[in-house]
């Protein structure tokens, strides 16, 4: 078996990307893997042995230290094939090529465009930032073998200077959700809430959902973090806070519960300059789960919804747009599960993780083969 190793040290072991679609969809094929990241012990899962990377505390200890240390246990195994999954973890991406192993950066995100709504770093200095960050990005990443993509955007974006730059979109697990939430749900005659999963911030809408959820006369379920706990702080103290069920971060059997209660769910980010070229995970799993969808109104969100039918645009920004969205669907029950049902039927025939598990393992055949 060729063993591969995936490191991280920023994400959790459970990541949804990381372990539930790359490393099983990778074990599935055969393969040896191996995860370093955050964990709370050496345990082996679905196939894939975990190796805990001990924990550092802060943002800058975790970029310096904790990507160290994660270096440090991954290539102690020793592996044929390297997989990172954080910038931070690049230089040592350099170090591994020189010890003769195929390297893959995963990019997750695009980097200088997400610096750009960092609020933690100065305004004035964001820019500069950003600017750099592309430039040290672009130059550690053409040494690796090959650059994967979260997006289309971001692997149009290092194509430029990898010629072995591919997406893997991060769609849903369609079985996990038909299985757990519409089908063993509610009828959506029934149902009296609108659902939001995944990670929960300001600027990922929070406040404007859980106005417009009050304003409709809905409850409001929500599974996930808070990325700052000064941010829990604010939306907590908003007085349509009492329509929140709040369930804090659940397992995969407790999301299509709740997927399966509700009569949409919500994805209305703001419009920074790193979401608006995303594909947003939860908007995926609310399809394949057969919700309709209320998402902001980007021109890429738009094209998938107005195409497929599957839910309405609103502008993230307005509660009031959010509401009267959240009312119509509530008030046409027989309408929202006629775009559930096309959302579900989309995810099984064209956003499924399946096929982008596919792209995965062809990669990593070719790499093996000298065939980039």
């Amino acid at each position: 078996m060729i063993r591969v190793c995936h490191l991280s040290s920023a994400h959790p072991a459970d990541d949804v990307r990381i372990f539930l679609k790359e490393c099983r969809s990778l074990a599935q094929a055969g393969f040896e893997v191996h995860l370093v990241a955050n964990a709370d012990g050496e345990q082996t899962r679905d196939g894939v042995r975990i190796h805990p990377v001990r924990r550092a505390g802060g943002r800058l200890a975790r970029m310096l230290g904790g990507a160290r240390n994660a270096y440090a246990q991954a290539r102690a195994l020793d592996a044929t094939i390297y997989h990172l999954h954080d910038p931070e973890l690049l230089p040592y991406g350099l170090l591994l090529k020189r010890a003769g192993k195929r390297v893959i950066y995963d990019a997750h995100e695009d980097l200088p465009r997400d610096i750009l709504s960092k609020e933690w770093i100065p305004e004035a200095l964001r820019g500069a930032v950003a600017w750099g960050s592309e430039r040290v990005e672009n130059l550690l990443a053409r040494a690796c073998d090959a650059v994967v993509a979260a997006t289309p955007h971001i692997r149009d974006r290092f194509s430029a200077i990898h010629p072995v730059s591919i997406d893997v979109r991060n769609y849903a697990l369609g079985e996990e959700f038909r299985a757990a939430g519409a089908e063993r749900g509610r009828a959506f005659a029934e149902r009296e809430a609108v659902a939001y999963v995944g990670g929960i911030a300001i600027d990922r809408g929070i406040c404007e959902i859980v106005r417009a959820a009050a304003r409709a006369g809905c409850r409001l379920k929500l599974a996930g973090r808070f990325g700052f706990p000064q941010e829990r702080e604010t939306v907590t103290a908003l007085p349509e806070w009492r329509f929140v069920e709040d369930f804090g971060f659940v397992g995969r059997r407790e999301i299509g519960e709740i997927l399966g209660s509700a009569f949409a769910g919500l994805v209305v980010l703001h419009p920074e300059p790193n979401f608006v070229n995303s594909l947003p995970i939860k908007m995926f799993e609310y399809m394949a789960a057969g919700l309709p969808v209320i998402v902001s109104d980007f021109p890429l969100w738009r094209a998938i919804v107005e195409r497929h039918r599957c839910g309405l645009c609103v502008d993230p920004r307005d509660v009031a747009a959010i509401a009267a969205a959240i009312t119509w669907l509530k008030n046409n029950p027989a309408a929202a599960e006629a775009m559930g049902a096309r959302g579900r039927a989309t995810v099984a025939a064209e956003f499924n993780w399946e096929r982008e598990g596919e792209k995965l393992v062809a990669l990593y055949g070719k790499l093996l083969n000298g065939r980039p």
